[in-house]
């Protein structure tokens, strides 16, 4: 297990690959803003953790700070599955750190990979 201040990575699992991960769990580190696409539409998005859902899936959950919904939930917190991100660019421009209102004991997340 790897710890760095403010961020824990468990590489336990790997579904979609070690890239994607990987990449992901940079962001999170970083605190750098991603963008890819998922659904249709771009995303612009503050990753803060990356782990298993309850339901089993490879999960991103993250704040989107811009780009397009197909779901009509006015929350800016989302739960991306991984395996339904495409493009993924993880960019220059950083984040200050986890929201106010980020919970880091997500009860929709029962295994991490890494977060804030």
């Amino acid at each position: 297990m790897l710890k760095r201040p403010e961020v824990e990575v468990r590489f336990s699992f790997l579904r979609k690959g070690l890239i994607m991960n990987a990449e992901i769990c940079k962001a999170i580190s970083n605190k750098s803003i991603a963008k890819f696409n998922y659904h249709g539409e771009t995303r612009i998005v503050e990753p803060h953790c990356h782990g298993m859902s309850s339901k089993g899936n490879e999960v991103l959950r993250g704040y989107q700070t811009g780009g397009g919904s197909v779901s009509g939930n006015p929350s800016p917190w989302r739960l991306f599955k991984v395996n339904d991100i495409s493009s993924l660019e993880i960019t220059n421009n950083n984040f200050d750190g986890p929201r106010t209102d980020y919970n880091p004991n997500d009860k929709n997340m029962v295994n991490i990979c890494c977060c804030l």
